[in-house]
C-alpha cells in the first residue's frame, strides 16, 4: 500500500482510481479553500497539482523493501572460488600516442569517455601468433572492482583473462538507470559514451557465448528497467543476439536500434554519420512488434462495411449502477457466472467500458467467442453512443471517426496464434500491461482456453492452479482481471417452470471459483417480468462494498440497463415519447494527458436521475428509430 497520508495527502477513503484532493503545498495559502488541484493516480503513486505545479511520488513500501533486500543480498554475495581476478594498476591509464591516435582519429572516440571507461595499454602475449604485441585493455568493473579484461591488438585479435568471471561490460553505470543499451562490442559502449549516452553496456564474448552472465545481475540490474534498448551489430550473429535478447528479457519493454544503411554497429555510424546522428538513431529506437494482439485497426475493413451496410440486430448490452454495493480495485480478480442467454458477456462489457471512461484503465480481451472482432467492436461502438451502429442521421462520419479513435485508444484483443493456453494468454497479458498499460483484462469464456493440467492434477488442483495464475498476474501487474465461468447445468423448478439463479459454488469444477476471488457476480434475466437481476455473491473487503443484489430494466432503444428499486416486481411501462441516448463521448472529457478527472464525471453521473441516464425528449418516436425498435422487438 502506498501510504499518502504521510505525504500530507487526503484521499477520503478512495483506493484506487484517479482523484482530486487538496494540494498540501499550497491550499493553506489560497483563497479558494475547496478548490481540489491535485489530480493524484493512487494506482501509480505520482500526483501533480494544476494551480502550483507541486509534483510528488509516493512509492509502495513493499517495493522498495523488496528492492533494498535484493540490493543487500547482491552486495553480500561473494567471488565464485573457481575464478580469478585480475588486479587493475591505475598507472596504465596514460595510452601510448599510436593507441590514443586510434581511438581519438580512426575511431572517433572522445578523450573524456577514454578516461571513464578506464582504457589501459600493456604489452601482452597473443595466443593467435604466440608473439607480445601491444593491445588495449578494455577493463571490465563490478563495484568499483576490476572482474576481468579483454584485450584487443590494432589488428583485431582477442583474448581475456583466463579463469575470469564473465560479465557484461560497463555493468556499474547501469545499476540505477531506467533505461539500457545492450551492444555487441566495447568499441561501440565507448562510441554511445561519445554520443552521450552513459547507460550502455555490451555483450563479454561477441553473439555466440549464450546470455547466462546476464543471471547474476538480473534482479539487481534489469528487473526495475523501463526500457531494454537492444543496438547489436546488423549482421547475421547480431540479428541472432537480439532474438536471444527479446526472449530473455521480454519483448514488452525492448526497443530496437536501426543504424544508417551500410552501418553494421554504433562506431561505423559514429565515424560515418557523427555524433548528433547517432543520438537519433538511438532515440528512434523502434518498439519491438507484439505478435498476437489486435486493435480496431486490423479490422477496419470489417468494420466499415458494418458500418456502410448494417449489421442487423446483435445481442445489446446495458450498464447498471451499483457503486453502493460494489466497487472495484486494481490488483483484483473477479469472477462472473449466469445460465446461457443471461447476458454475462454484454452486462461485463459495459462494465468495463465504464471503467474506462471513468479512470482511463485501458481493456484487453481475451474473447474467442466474439470473433469475427469486428462484430465486437461494432458492439462496443453501439454501447458508447447508444444507436445503432449503421449509418444515418444519427450515426454520421464524424460520430464514427470519435468512436474509431477511442476504441483504437482504449481497447486491444489478445489473438494468440496456435493453442491459447493459459501461459500464451497471460504472457500476452503480461506485454500488453507493459507496453500499452492495459489495467482491465476480460477472459471470456473459461472454456475458451486450451487447458493443460498435469497427468497427476485433478481438476479442481488444476483449476486451483490456474486461478492462483490470475490472481498473481493481477497482484503483480496491478490489473482487474475478469473472468466469466459457466455453471453447471441447472435444474428447472417444477412449480414455476423457471431455472433458479445460479451461485458462486455452481460453477462447474471447483469451489474454488468462489473461495479465490475477490469479486462474485451472478447475472439472472426474468423473461416473464422484464427485469434483470445482478447478485454481488462476494465482495472479499469490506471497503469495497457488500454482498446484494441490484434489479435493472432494459431500454430497447439505447440497448442499457435503467437501475430499478429492488423491491420491484414488474419492469415499468415504457415512456410513451421518445427517450433520446446521450452519447457518453460527449459526457466524458479527457483532460491532459489523456486522465479523465474523477470528481468531474462522479458529479456528472451522481446528479443525473435514472431517467436521464438515457436523457428525454417529449417527441414522437422517430419512424427510422421505431421501426428498428420494433424488429429488436420481433426478434
Amino acid at each position: 500500500m502506498r501510504n499518502f497520508k504521510a505525504y500530507g495527502i487526503d484521499l477520503h477513503g478512495k483506493s484506487s482510481g484517479v482523484v482530486k484532493v487538496h494540494c498540501p503545498k499550497c491550499s493553506a495559502t489560497r483563497r479558494n479553500k475547496r478548490d481540489k488541484s491535485l489530480r493524484v493516480n493512487i494506482d501509480k503513486g505520482s500526483g501533480y497539482c494544476y494551480h502550483c505545479g507541486f509534483k510528488i511520488y509516493v512509492p509502495d513500501e513493499d517495493e522498495e523493501n523488496r528492492k533494498q533486500e535484493q540490493r543487500k543480498k547482491q552486495a553480500n554475495r561473494g567471488v565464485p572460488a573457481h575464478f580469478r581476478r585480475p588486479v587493475f594498476d591505475a598507472s596504465k591509464l596514460i595510452l601510448t600516442p599510436s593507441w590514443e591516435s586510434y581511438l581519438v582519429e580512426k575511431r572517433a572516440i572522445s578523450q573524456a569517455t577514454i578516461q571513464a571507461l578506464k582504457f589501459t595499454v600493456q604489452e601482452e602475449k597473443m595466443p593467435q601468433t604466440g608473439r607480445i604485441e601491444s593491445c588495449l585493455c578494455f577493463n571490465y568493473f563490478e563495484n568499483g572492482v576490476l572482474v576481468n579484461t579483454k584485450f584487443r591488438t590494432l589488428d583485431k585479435k582477442f583474448k581475456m583473462v583466463t579463469g575470469a568471471e564473465l560479465i557484461p561490460y560497463n555493468i556499474d553505470a547501469v545499476r540505477e538507470t531506467d533505461t539500457v543499451i545492450i551492444v555487441e562490442g566495447e568499441m561501440d559502449v565507448a562510441s554511445l559514451h561519445t554520443a552521450g549516452f552513459t547507460n550502455a553496456i555490451s555483450v563479454p564474448a561477441g553473439a555466440n557465448a549464450g546470455l547466462s552472465y546476464f543471471d547474476r545481475f538480473k534482479v539487481s540490474h534489469f528487473d526495475e528497467k523501463k526500457s531494454i534498448i537492444i543496438a547489436g551489430d546488423m549482421d547475421e550473429a547480431g540479428l541472432l543476439l537480439r532474438q536471444q535478447l527479446l526472449a530473455y528479457f521480454g519483448p514488452e519493454r525492448c526497443k530496437v536500434v536501426t543504424f544508417t544503411p551500410g552501418c553494421k554497429d554504433a562506431n561505423e555510424h559514429l565515424l560515418r554519420s557523427g555524433v548528433e546522428s547517432l543520438r537519433i538513431a538511438i532515440a528512434q529506437a523502434q518498439e519491438v512488434e507484439l505478435e498476437g494482439v489486435c486493435t480496431v485497426s486490423d479490422y477496419l475493413g470489417d468494420f466499415r462495411a458494418i458500418f456502410e451496410n448494417g449489421i442487423g440486430t446483435g445481442a445489446e448490452t446495458g450498464w447498471p449502477n451499483f457503486d453502493k454495493c460494489c466497487t472495484f480495485e486494481l490488483g483484483r480478480l473477479a469472477v462472473l457466472t449466469g445460465v446461457p442467454g443471461s447476458g454475462k458477456s454484454e452486462f461485463l462489457d459495459e462494465v468495463v467500458l465504464r471503467l474506462n471512461l471513468r479512470h482511463g484503465w485501458k481493456i484487453a480481451y481475451f474473447s474467442p467467442e466474439n470473433s469475427p472482432m469486428a462484430y465486437h467492436l461494432c458492439k462496443l461502438a453501439e454501447k458508447l453512443v447508444g444507436y445503432k451502429f449503421r449509418k444515418g442521421q444519427n450515426f454520421d462520419e464524424l460520430l464514427y471517426e470519435r468512436v474509431k479513435k477511442f476504441l483504437d485508444k482504449n481497447v486491444t484483443h489478445i489473438c494468440p496464434e496456435g493453442d491459447a493456453t493459459p501461459d500464451v494468454v497471460l504472457g500476452k497479458c503480461r506485454e500488453l500491461a507493459v507496453r500499452k498499460e492495459c489495467r482491465i483484462f476480460v477472459l471470456d469464456p473459461l472454456n475458451c482456453f486450451e487447458h493443460t493440467p498435469k497427468r497427476t492434477q485433478t481438476e479442481t488442483q488444476y483449476l486451483a492452479w490456474f486461478l492462483n495464475q490470475l490472481t498473481r498476474f493481477a497482484r503483480r501487474y496491478r490489473c482487474l482481471v475478469f473472468l466469466v465461468a459457466h455453471p453447471r447445468k441447472m435444474n428447472r423448478d417444477i412449480t414455476s417452470g423457471r431455472t433458479h439463479r445460479p451461485e458462486m459454488y455452481d460453477i462447474s469444477g471447483s469451489a474454488d471459483f468462489f473461495n479465490k476471488t475477490d469479486y462474485g457476480l451472478v447475472v439472472d434475466r426474468d423473461d416473464e417480468a422484464g427485469l434483470v437481476r445482478v447478485y454481488v455473491d462476494k465482495v472479499k473487503f469490506r471497503n469495497l462494498g457488500h454482498c446484494g443484489t441490484v434489479t435493472f430494466s432494459y431500454d430497447l432503444f439505447s440497448g442499457r440497463y435503467l437501475p430499478l428499486e429492488a423491491n420491484t416486481k414488474v419492469a415499468p411501462e415504457r415512456p410513451k415519447f421518445w427517450v433520446k441516448p446521450v452519447n457518453w463521448l460527449d459526457q466524458f472529457q479527457e483532460v491532459e494527458e489523456g486522465m479523465l478527472c474523477f470528481d468531474e464525471r462522479a458529479e456528472v453521473l451522481e446528479k443525473r436521475t435514472p431517467e436521464e441516464d438515457v436523457g428525454y425528449s417529449e417527441t414522437p418516436y422517430p419512424p427510422e428509430e421505431r421501426e428498428l425498435e420494433e424488429n429488436d422487438s420481433e426478434r
